[in-house]
């Protein structure tokens, strides 16, 4: 996930905005029967025994926030990567910071519309953990390969690969809203952000990609968030979350679905976790610091990191709003045609509207996200 998506989007939904969802169709699951009853605690336990760390499978998300379907390769690649010419080479700069940001906002949007599939490789047995993820387009994909230190993102449609090496800490690398989220992490997330405001239960048992599972169903208790309930699929045998739905305040069916169709425990092939660039690819390296000794194994963030704008949270949990001062990485998001041709101008600034976010930006360039109604956003801006 891009910075500046993980530094605006609560905890609550940031499984539901990220650049590292896989997207698709809801799975169609039938009810099974004869798995043995288990309370919500043990379905919980469950989840965290799960001991899974391979695995590969086809993940399909859709998003139905009310946000309209974006014009195809919007963000992304739609075109046939080149196959001629050789692979050039370019340092990041500056002056690309807020291209890039508003085109990571461009895609996240993408994402975030219609309907997407995503082939997923998981090879947690090394030590530091190999990881693709095939984002597939109509013409294209865009890829995210992490093996071992060495981070690749590429996207056949523009030609582009950026290059991240080394570090020794996942949270240190650059990532992109390519990176789709597997049902694991978003339900993840979702589960942090469950506490004594929300209501556990289990629903009916179901089938998610061949394999008999718990619906364990969290339900938020405030009335305040614009998220009805989360309902999680967990594998009765592994443990592993198999699929997530969310579902709005009021409505019946889901607003966001994230779902494997396919599921294989072994450990994928290590070639798969290998990339060199196609030639005539435009590649970007990216330095990443490794952790110094001093620093108890963090990663020391460069000058420019630590002058950037902090993200202010207040409230908690289900109602958590994120505010992200005025700062370049703002005034790029903000800057993006694409954003605002989706954005209505309100009093004070501008509105993203979503069935299960809002997005406030206000005319000061401040930001304020969460899954809430726009008047608390607006009120938090006040402040």
């Amino acid at each position: 996930m891009s910075t500046v998506w993980k530094r605006w989007i609560p905890a609550a939904v940031a499984g539901v905005v990220v650049a590292g969802a896989a997207v698709a169709v809801p799975l169609s699951a039938g009810a099974t029967s004869g798995l043995p009853e288990k309370s919500p605690q043990e379905v919980l336990a469950l989840v965290a025994g799960s001991t899974v760390t391979a695995f590969s499978g086809t993940v399909e998300q859709t998003s139905d926030l009310g946000l309209p379907t974006l014009p195809s390769g919007t963000g992304s690649g739609s075109g046939s990567a080149s196959t001629s010419g050789a692979a050039s080479t370019s340092d990041a700069s500056g002056s690309d910071g807020s291209a890039g940001t508003a085109a990571a906002a461009s895609s996240a949007l993408d994402l975030l519309t219609g309907t997407h599939t995503a082939r997923v490789y998981v090879d947690g047995t090394t030590g530091s953990g190999n990881l693709r993820v095939q984002v597939l387009d109509r013409l294209a994909e865009r890829d995210v390969i992490k093996q071992g230190d060495t981070l690749w993102l590429y996207d056949s449609g523009k030609q582009t690969a950026v290059h991240a090496t080394p570090t020794a800490t996942p949270d240190a690398v650059p990532t992109g809203p390519e990176q789709t989220a597997t049902p694991q992490q978003l339900a993840e997330k979702f589960l942090e952000a469950a506490g004594s405001t929300t209501d556990v239960s289990v629903g009916g048992d179901v089938t998610v990609a061949g394999r008999s599972a718990y619906d364990l169903v969290l339900t938020p208790q405030s009335g305040s968030t614009l998220i009805g309930a989360v309902s999680i699929a967990v594998d009765s045998e592994t443990g592993l979350p198999l699929r997530v739905e969310v579902t709005a305040a009021g409505a019946s069916n889901p607003a966001f679905s994230s779902s494997f169709t396919s599921l294989d425990l072994s450990t994928p092939s290590a070639d798969l976790f290998s990339f060199t660039p196609p030639a005539g690819t435009t590649v970007t390296e990216k330095a990443v610091e490794k952790p110094s000794a001093a620093s108890g194994g963090a990663t020391e963030p460069s000058h420019s990191e630590s002058d950037a704008p902090k993200p202010v949270m207040t409230g908690s949990g289900w109602s958590s709003i994120v505010e992200l001062p005025a700062g370049s990485e703002s005034s790029a998001l903000t800057s993006s045609p694409l954003l605002a041709q989706l954005t209505t101008p309100v009093s004070g600034g501008h509105l993203l509207s979503t069935t299960l976010l809002n997005v406030f930006v206000a005319d000061d360039g401040r930001m304020f996200a969460g899954s809430v109604s726009a008047e608390a956003l607006e009120a938090a801006a006040a402040q």
